[in-house]
Formats: structure tokens, C-alpha cells, sequence
């Protein structure tokens, strides 16, 4: 067996791995590229040859272990990008590097069945390495938005993908972003602003944190108090409330934001904006404490069914189709735990494409209704999920999407967030300059396009998106010019 990684680039040639006439060598070739292209180079499975030099690059990469983080981890970018960086790397060690990374991204074919994690994708076998840690704690606050990361459990998808996962109940955000923070918790559901503001140490430490996947899209309302019925109309009409929140930096504060602003309120000095944790809006607006709120179901259709609310406007409304939570972690986490961090988001994304689906959603409210996940009567999800819902104003509604689950994380939805945190002074004007650079580190649309093909989920080969909001639409590629529109129209 060839030693050298020159003879080994010539054995991939020779058995159909390599061909060097189908990757241009240039600065400019991402690792992205580099990969897709070796993938489609790969022979058949089953070939005896290429076992052995499987097992020669394993052992020159320095184990099964450090082979599978350097391909398929977070930290892959940097094996296939230190590849192209001319000015650092020899040609004999680039051609290592791209020896080394041709044999690992078929290491699903060429290593026996690892007993941590062997796993029945949504078609093929995949084989997710060796995990790091095999028993991991997983935050959630108790609302719908944290569907996927709780059905993943009763469904058995932790258990398919070698994990044994504790769901821990917390009691709000900040909890949620301390225990995370601390390592307390391994991963953690989180509002989509979070990672952003984690990361730049916005109300906090700054934390290295990334979105894994969007673990719910809508799912929020603006719900107002029984009284104020016959005097709201619309958002110049919200002057004086309290208003609760749960928390600073989250979607639900940026879209209220967004509609008062549209009739003329300064949210800063025209409403009291509350912090409250979920859990505790309905007690707080039954007994007059609470005007109105924008917070996550199902505390909005509890509200109605006990004759204290009504919902005044469904978020979808606003923002069709926004992200509201993800499935998050911090990046050294991720770093020294590259398999289970792998495993958990493909947990995750199959348990996400499950609770997608319509069919499955009166098992998954009977599942959810019980005390160990959101305690709720299942009358009351069954309105959230299904979409047939009264809006306490004696309207029968049916919204299928109500609440939906498509995890895929655009990078327009960061970029409309890091807008609004610029616009509402969580952020200085040149975040804006960055804001590509922010969504790119954040949300992990690449990384989720990777996996989803690799277990056959449907996903979009686009990054960003138009995104069309109520009152405008923001174009990716003009985040300042959407900025200054709203600060000239509403003057905030």
C-alpha cells in the first residue's frame, strides 16, 4: 500500500476516485465544491481496494474518530479550506488534504456498522461515526414552537441515532441562554434572535452560538385582553398597554416592534413591553395584569378558551412563514463534539419533517399534552396544531399553518432580524455591513442542505429568499436600503 499521498492521489485516479481534470485547483473552489465533487467520484460499494485505502487514510488522518470530525464535522470547512490557501500549503500537502478528504466522505462505505451510532436515515444507512457523548441534556421552554426536539424522544429517532437524550423543562429564555452558556445543557431550543445575540454579546457575555435548524415557523399571536374587545382595532390603538414579551431579543419583540411602529407608536416610550415567561401570561392577563401580549402557542388559545383573550392578529400575519424558535448550540460545544452534534441535528431534522406532516398531528398534540412535555389540554393544542380554532371573538378559524415545521434555516431570516436589531439600537449601523457574514456564521443553511440529501429530505439549493412581510418585503441583497425605507415611512 502506497505511503505517499502523491501515490495515493494516483491509486484514486486509477480507481476511478480522482480525477484531477474535474477539480479546477483554485483559490477560489470552497470545500463545499471539493466535497460534492469527490462524492460524485466515488465507486461503487463493496470494492476491496478501495477498503484498503480507506483504512490507509483513516490511519493517516489519525483514526476513524478524527477522519469522520475532519469530514463531515464543524470544523470541515477548515480541512478542505487549509487545501486551497496557496500561500500556507505545499502542492504535496494539498494533495494529502484532498487524498484524505476523497476516502472520508465515503467512510459510510467503507467502515463496518459502529454500534453508538448506526442509523435508518429516510432511506440508506448512515453510519454517524463514533459519538463523543452519548447522553446529553437538551433544554426546552414548554411551548409548541419546541415540537421536533420533544417528538424526536416518544417517536424513539434519539434512540435510531445513539443518543439518550434528557429534556430538560426550563422555566424562560434567559434560564435557557445561562444554562447553555454555563454547559449546564449540551444544546438547547432558543428563540431565532438568540444565537445572533449570544454571539455578539448583545444583553450578555458573548457566547459562540449557532442555529442547527429552524425548529418552528409562525406559531405566535398578538392576543389581547377580553376588555379592551370593542377598543382595538389596530396598532395606533395599543398606546397605554402593557405588554408582555418573552424576551428582549426575539422574534416576538421585533415583529410587535415592526407592527406598533406601523401605526405610529414609539414601542419604547408609548407601551410598556414586559418580559414575561410564557407559562405565567395567562394568569397575569386573567387578572388584568397583561393588556395584550406576543407570545408562542398555546398560551394564546388558552386565553380564549378561558374567556380572558382574544386574538387580535395571528404572527403569520405579519411575517408568513418566520421562524420563531431553533434548535441551538454553542460552537466549542459543537467543536468538541462533532458526531453527537451531527447526530442530534439529524435527530432533530427527521423529527421535523415528521411533525410537518398534517397527519401526524393529533398524535402529536395527545403526545405533547402531558406533564412531562407542555401540559396542556389537548383540546387547546389540538386548535393550535391541526389550525381549527376559535379566535375568542366568535370566529371559527381554519389556518393549517397556523404553526408549521419546515426546519430549514434561511439566511434572509437572519438578515431581517439583524435589520430590525440595527433599527431598534441592539445593534450599530455597520452590523449591517456584515449582516451576510452574520448569517452565514449563525444559521447553517449549508450544513443543513448537506444533511438533509444525505437522509432524502426535501430542501431548497437557494440560501436566501424575498422575504414578504405585512407592510414590505425585504431583499436579502438590501438590507440597509429596507432599513432606511422604514425609517422614512414611520420615522422609527
Amino acid at each position: 500500500m502506497p505511503q505517499d499521498p502523491l501515490e495515493l492521489i494516483d491509486d484514486l485516479s486509477r480507481m476511478g476516485f480522482y480525477d484531477p481534470k474535474a477539480i479546477p485547483i483554485a483559490e477560489e473552489l470552497s470545500f463545499k465544491e471539493i466535497r460534492k465533487t469527490l462524492f460524485l467520484r466515488m465507486a461503487v460499494q463493496g470494492n476491496p481496494k478501495r477498503e484498503k485505502l480507506c483504512n490507509a487514510l483513516i490511519q493517516q488522518a489519525g483514526g476513524l474518530d478524527a477522519a469522520f470530525s475532519a469530514a463531515f464535522g464543524p470544523k470541515a470547512g477548515e480541512f478542505f479550506g487549509d487545501a486551497i490557501k496557496a500561500s500556507s500549503i505545499t502542492r504535496k500537502e494539498f494533495l494529502r488534504n484532498l487524498a484524505v478528504g476523497a476516502a472520508l466522505v465515503s467512510l459510510t462505505n467503507c467502515a463496518g456498522p459502529s454500534n453508538d451510532a448506526v442509523t435508518q436515515g429516510a432511506g440508506d444507512d448512515e453510519i454517524i461515526g463514533n459519538l463523543e457523548k452519548t447522553t446529553i441534556k437538551v433544554g426546552f421552554v414548554p411551548i409548541t414552537c419546541a415540537t421536533p426536539i420533544l417528538m424526536a424522544g416518544p417517536r424513539g429517532i434519539y434512540e435510531k441515532y445513539g443518543l439518550n437524550v434528557e429534556l430538560v423543562k426550563m422555566p424562560g429564555w434567559a434560564a435557557v441562554r445561562d444554562a447553555i452558556s454555563s454547559g449546564e445543557l449540551d444544546a438547547s431550543h432558543l428563540i431565532a434572535p438568540m444565537p445572533i445575540a449570544m454571539t455578539l454579546g448583545i444583553g450578555s457575555t458573548a457566547f459562540s452560538t449557532r442555529s442547527l435548524i429552524i425548529s418552528n415557523l409562525n406559531g405566535n399571536a398578538i392576543t389581547v385582553a377580553k376588555q379592551h374587545e370593542q377598543r382595538v382595532k389596530g396598532p395606533a390603538d395599543f398606546k397605554g398597554f402593557r405588554i408582555a414579551i418573552p424576551f428582549p431579543y426575539s422574534t416576538h419583540t421585533l415583529l410587535l416592534r415592526y407592527y406598533l411602529a406601523t401605526g405610529g407608536l414609539d414601542p419604547d416610550t408609548d407601551v410598556q413591553l414586559d418580559v414575561v415567561p410564557p407559562p405565567d401570561t395567562v394568569a397575569q392577563m386573567s387578572i388584568g395584569d397583561l393588556d395584550a401580549m406576543l407570545i408562542a402557542e398555546p398560551f394564546n388559545q388558552r386565553l380564549v378558551s378561558e374567556g380572558a383573550g382574544y386574538i387580535h392578529m395571528l404572527s403569520k400575519d405579519l411575517w408568513p412563514g418566520h421562524p420563531c424558535c431553533i434548535l441551538g448550540a454553542g460552537q466549542e460545544w459543537m467543536d468538541n463534539h462533532p458526531n453527537t452534534f451531527q447526530a442530534l441535528t439529524k435527530a432533530v431534522l427527521e423529527a421535523a419533517h415528521y411533525s410537518k406532516d398534517k397527519s401526524n398531528r393529533s398524535e402529536i398534540s395527545q403526545t405533547l399534552s402531558t406533564r412531562a412535555f407542555l401540559n396542556q389540554p389537548q383540546e387547546v393544542l389540538d386548535s393550535v396544531y391541526l389550525g381549527n380554532f376559535d379566535d375568542g371573538r366568535g370566529n371559527s378559524l381554519d389556518i393549517p399553518d397556523r404553526v408549521d415545521f419546515d426546519p430549514y434555516p434561511w439566511q434572509s431570516f437572519s438578515h431581517w432580524i439583524v435589520s430590525q436589531m440595527v433599527r431598534w439600537n441592539n445593534l450599530s449601523q455597520e452590523a449591517l455591513t456584515d449582516y451576510r457574514q452574520i448569517g452565514e456564521e449563525i444559521f447553517l443553511s449549508e450544513l443543513i442542505q448537506e444533511m438533509s440529501t444525505e437522509l432524502n429530505l426535501p430542501v431548497p439549493n437557494e440560501k436566501e429568499r424575498v422575504e414578504q412581510l405585512m407592510f414590505d418585503s425585504l431583499d436579502p441583497n438590501d438590507p440597509k436600503g429596507y432599513l432606511q425605507n422604514q425609517l422614512e415611512k414611520y420615522g422609527l
